[in-house]
């Protein structure tokens, strides 16, 4: 569907009827559904689109072509989360979408608010809460005020969601009414409590969706994410209880699926059918609410998706609801059934894509259920001064370090085969590894990463090899010997059988990355699906027992080992290979399968 989305729009995202594009929250829809798509395939062109259509926006100073701060319209700060992205990415000009992100987040701080607190939807609809408007501003809203260390921010996101719970949530039904007018004085809003009279269904979708995003950005330990978990666990019972039996979609206005003129309606389908999936996947939701998930995506796929061309199209996206306005939206059953179905509208195809994503982990998470992945924060810790706070923060090798030297995307396939990823900050002791299943150490520092770097002691390899034995699978990355402590790293190593040799290999010039090959066909036991790899600048290993080589190249040296001591396993290679730089696409050529590679190693890890 993506691919067939960005035929339809290969040089720039048009909404609707529109003859030329404008900064809109549609346009941060598919950003966000393809950005998606680009994490679970490792394919780069999802990723230049998605950039290539921010540029064509975004100047060299931060200023947004066609966006009005003075507008003060929630709709515009949906584009964000992408301008974020960016702004975290290896990518040229990088400061110029923080700045753009900083406008975005500047219109929060005097956008108009209700009496209690509550965002007005837009400047043209005083005194308005919509449901719409909590996709629109606060997973961005959220997650600028987590890189900015903003705990008032995250206060204010959690007050708007408690706004809509109190004001729009219908207490019969456990539905939510489209909008709320805090004065009353909208022809559309009920005089006693300011709800608009009907329950629509993209509406309730936009504020699932919100709810499962905002929580990405909520820390373990902030006191609102039980807050928003409690939400979205008030609201799967009462979409599960009007989902349709048969087709396992929704209706247009919900509440009243046996009445004339209601249908299946396509956008608030898919977006419920995402909220669920990922709810169940993340733990908020119990897991029965996976199932509805899958019923209501075979039912989006029965009933919406055709063929046209050769190419995915995708049917039954009502076209707009609104309140108030000219003419004017009364709210009423008419008015939503009155409003035209499009196809291929962006408001369906965006969440469509995004709920095929939730679909396909859900195939495959089983192998990581239950099982964490700690990776080394304490012989590899490398400082830097943060980029939004200006305050010292680790980087190199962090699963949330998003730029060429992260492990975040590795980390995301993990997240996506089910398990738990965390950062061990200490050193190794049976305390602090007893609930890793996976245990991974990266390139310990030397004084030129670290003036006080933490080697690997007797205690650590005692411990560590200890905890293999009962079952643990352990990964020793290392580096080239000029950037890696090899002589401590070394210590732990023996324990298993491997050294790291100070005989550098495949060392790569310029941009020759046939220099740095690695044929991983001898690798199958661990490496099912990838059959080259690019490593450059490793190790040699020098192997005896238990270690055995994995992947060795035509001269004979090894690569890549494992070894399996008592219950537990371990991999070892030479180099961090796994980092972004060289998993996401964007530089290697296609050839080169290192994402694949980081999926099959996951699955190896996290296998009994």
């Amino acid at each position: 569907m993506a691919d067939a989305f960005m035929v339809w729009q290969p040089d720039s995202i048009v909404v609707g009827d529109r003859k030329t594009a404008r900064w809109d929250y549609e346009q941060g829809l598919m950003d966000r559904a393809l950005e998606r798509v680009w994490q679970r395939t490792g394919d780069p062109r999802y990723f230049t689109y998605l950039k290539k259509n921010i540029d064509q926006f975004v100047g060299k100073d931060g200023s947004i072509r066609t966006y009005k701060l003075e507008d003060y319209n929630l709709d515009n700060i949906a584009v964000g989360h992408t301008v974020l992205l960016l702004a975290q990415t290896s990518v040229p000009e990088q400061e110029k979408y923080r700045l753009a992100a900083a406008t975005l987040r500047k219109q929060l701080d005097t956008h108009p608010r209700t009496k209690a607190g509550g965002f007005w939807h837009k400047q043209r609809y005083p005194n308005q809460m919509w449901l719409d408007g909590l996709y629109m501003a606060e997973p961005f809203y959220a997650e600028y005020s987590a890189l900015t260390a903003d705990s008032k921010g995250l206060d204010d996101v959690a007050k708007q969601f408690a706004l809509i719970e109190k004001n729009l949530v219908d207490p019969k039904t456990g539905l939510l009414y489209h909008g709320y007018d805090e004065s009353r004085e909208q022809k559309w809003a009920n005089k006693t409590t300011g709800q608009s009279p009907n329950f629509w269904d993209r509406g309730i979708g936009w504020y699932a969706m919100a709810l499962v995003d905002v929580l990405d950005y909520l820390p373990a330990g902030n006191a609102h994410r039980a807050e928003l978990i409690k939400d979205i666990q008030r609201l799967a019972p009462v979409l599960a209880k009007y989902q349709d039996p048969k087709t396992g979609t929704w209706s247009l206005v919900m509440g009243q699926e046996g009445r004339k003129g209601n249908y299946a309606e396509a956008s608030g389908s898919s977006m419920f059918v995402y909220a669920l999936a990922k709810g169940a996947r993340l733990g908020y939701l119990d897991k029965k609410y996976a199932a509805i998930a899958k019923k209501g995506y075979d039912g989006l796929v029965k009933s919406f998706v055709a063929t046209d061309n050769g190419a995915l199209a995708f049917n039954g996206t009502v076209s707009v609801g609104g309140l108030g306005g000219s003419p004017y939206r009364d709210g009423s059953y008419e008015y939503y059934l009155s409003e035209p179905l499009r196809k291929n509208d962006l408001k369906g195809v965006g969440p469509f894509i995004l709920a095929s994503v939730e679909m396909e982990i859900a195939a495959e998470n089983a192998v990581g259920q239950g099982k964490t992945v700690g990776l080394d924060y304490y012989f590899n810790h490398e400082l830097r001064k943060n980029a939004f706070t200006g305050q010292p923060e680790q980087w190199h090798y962090t699963w949330e370090e998003r730029t060429h030297g992260g492990f975040w995307l590795w980390g995301n396939q993990l997240r996506e085969l089910g398990a738990k990823t965390v950062a061990v900050p200490g050193a190794p002791t049976a305390a602090s590894l007893k609930g890793l299943n996976v245990y991974v150490i990266v390139d310990p520092d030397t004084k030129k990463e670290n003036p006080a770097p933490n080697y690997i002691q007797p205690a650590d390899s005692k411990a560590i090899t200890d905890w293999v034995k009962a079952g643990g699978s352990l990964v020793l990355l290392a580096n080239d010997t000029a950037n890696c402590e090899i002589r401590h790293f070394n210590e732990l190593a023996k324990n298993f059988g491997v050294q790291f040799t100070d005989k550098s290999i495949n060392m790569v010039q310029g941009s020759q990355f046939e220099q740095g090959r690695v044929d991983l066909g001898g690798g199958k036991a661990v490496f099912a699906q990838a059959k080259t790899a690019y490593v450059k600048e490793l190790s040699v290993l020098r192997v005896q027992a238990p270690a055995r080589p994995l992947v060795s190249n035509a001269a004979g040296q090894v690569i890549m080992a494992t070894a399996t001591l008592d219950k537990g396993k371990v991999f070892v290679l030479g180099d961090p290979w796994l980092y972004n730089e060289y998993t996401d696409g964007r530089k290697i050529p296609a050839v080169y399968e290192n994402f694949q590679a980081g999926k099959d190693l996951g699955r190896w890890l996290l296998e009994k």
